[in-house]
């Protein structure tokens, strides 16, 4: 059952395999440092292209920091912008031409939230009212929109449950009028007594379909007509058509074989090993951020398969495989199985895999996929990056392999719960291809993948800023835990270069890495 060990390939390098021709390489040219250890402090940015400005979401003060970025090699804050008035936690921030939107959950979260619209000189025009805890916001490409995704969790004690909802806020007015925005706000009602697929998940206690379901992150097409949405515990994509203003199908995502060759994970946190295998345990994507973009004549998402659980009060959903009672012949090795250096250890959900409801599992899912997985349209799987993430972090870091984001000497840390755990996603265009750069929340860095091919997606590379040697209280371990990012062609960027910008939590830190194609 247990896999080769997986040996370092490229000791403490970045680079986990060759440059590829016509591929790109990373360099991080600047950084913007709040020294605000493990609070939110540098969550989400954006950058705004007119004011050459970027806004970053500091959920350690309730505010907005804007830092001027007409150099990106030495951001320069300004000022910030007090979101105390709207709300008390800060989720997403978006920026078109000089308008800034940012999306601020209610001091009691189960209640509507709001979405602030200010200038790039911090000047506020209006807050619109949308659903429970707006978790992300985007602009459309045409700039005529916002999305948010209202993630309506339910309170600590599940006695409060509100709809999961997504709202359209039309901004085709100049700013002074944005007030009279007009805002549609959808929930899922519809699905309450429709056949869904078999892997979308619908488990909170006594939740209908429309409390259940928990928008999580927005995708839009480069039309700007439909829209794809994460329903990140729920295991699903919800598909928007934005013509109409209604949602047309809810995608099951199903689930990953990780007994499959090249599906492999490393399930133990306790074998002292770096040992990615295969194993009896099915994987639920539960993508948290997604991307969408279109080569040829057809549309194509990308999701960051990161993984999530529901504890609220006395629902907990999340258990070790060895608490668990297995099914003997679905399980005929459970003892072995059961050992903390197998399977022991892993974190799997306790609302799936008992098919029989006669109380052992027949079946084991554990949260999270560890891969970016590519979809058409429809929802249909194009490709999934297999193992190829923990393989990626064991030959780049052979040392702090599966480390966790709050702790150096970490090392195989968490391999028992979601591994590398991909969350952040950006997408963009260089040297004339597609790229998809993915922040790897938990040992941290960007993996970078050449998606000109949607089926057959090539690794490029993979940049990791962390100092390991550092103390990430003292702020000085570098960046940790990538949260947010933001492709900024070269196009539209201050120095004719194509940036990525990554918000980086843990470290209260947001780094700007120039992104150069290699003949």
């Amino acid at each position: 059952m247990r896999g080769m060990r997986i040996h370092p390939l490229f000791p403490l390098s970045i680079l986990a395999t060759p440059l590829l021709a016509g591929s790109v390489h990373l360099t991080k040219i600047g950084e913007y440092r709040t020294h605000v250890y493990n609070a939110g402090a540098c969550e989400i940015p954006s950058y705004d292209v007119r004011s050459k400005r970027l806004f970053v979401i500091n959920g350690a003060t309730n505010k907005v920091d804007v830092v001027d970025l007409a150099n990106p090699a030495l951001p320069t804050y300004l000022f910030s912008v007090d979101l105390s008035a709207h709300g008390a936690n800060p989720t997403s921030v978006a920026t078109w031409r000089g308008l800034v939107a940012v999306s601020v959950g209610a001091a009691t979260k189960t209640d509507p939230g709001k979405v602030v619209f200010f200038g790039a000189d911090g000047t506020v025009y209006a807050a619109v009212t949308v659903g429970a805890l707006p978790d992300m916001l985007c602009f459309t490409p045409d700039g005529a929109r916002v999305l948010v995704a209202g993630e309506g969790e339910p309170s600590s004690d599940y006695a409060v449950d509100p709809l999961g909802t997504v709202s359209i806020i039309d901004v085709q007015k100049p700013p002074s009028l944005i007030a009279q925005a007009h805002v549609t706000t959808l929930d899922f009602s519809a699905f309450d007594n429709a056949v869904l697929d078999p892997s979308v998940r619908v488990f909170g206690p006594g939740a209908s379909v429309a409390q259940d379901f928990e928008p999580e992150y927005v995708a839009v097409a480069p039309d700007s007509k439909t829209a794809w949405i994460t329903l990140q515990e729920n295991n699903a994509v919800a598909r928007l058509d934005l013509v109409t203003k209604s949602f047309t199908a809810i995608q099951g995502l199903g689930f990953k074989d990780h007994l499959l060759a090249g599906n492999g994970i490393d399930a133990s946190d306790k074998d002292s090993a770096i040992a990615i295998a295969g194993w009896p345990v099915k994987g639920m994507y539960l993508p948290d951020s997604i991307a969408a973009f279109r080569v040829g004549a057809q549309d194509y998402y990308v999701t960051a398969n990161e993984g999530d659980a529901r504890e609220w009060g006395p629902f907990v959903e999340e258990a070790r495989v060895k608490a668990l009672a297995l099914d003997a012949t679905a399980f005929p090795s459970a003892a072995t199985l059961k050992l903390d250096a197998n399977l022991g250890r892993l974190n799997v959900t306790k609302a799936n895999g008992d098919a029989d409801g006669d109380g052992d599992y027949d079946a084991l899912y554990a949260f999270g996929a560890r891969s970016i997985t590519i979809r058409k349209a429809d929802g249909s799987l194009v490709w999934d990056s297999g193992q190829q993430l923990e393989e990626i972090c064991a030959n780049a870091f052979p040392l702090d392999f599966n480390a966790d984001h709050a702790a150096n000497a970490s090392f195989d840390t968490r391999s028992d719960n979601k591994g590398p755990e991909p969350e952040g996603l950006a997408l963009g265009r260089v040297g004339g291809r597609w790229h998809a750069f993915v922040g790897l929340e938990r040992i941290g860095g960007i993996a970078v993948f050449n998606l000109q091919d949607p089926a057959h997606p090539v690794f490029v590379e993979y940049v990791n800023p962390r100092d390991f040697a550092g103390d990430p209280a003292l702020d000085t371990a570098g960046d940790l835990g990538p949260e947010g990012l933001q492709f900024v062609p070269a196009a539209l960027s201050p120095n004719g270069k194509d940036l990525l910008i990554v918000g980086n939590e843990i470290s209260g830190s947001t780094a700007i890495f120039q992104i150069d194609a290699q003949p």
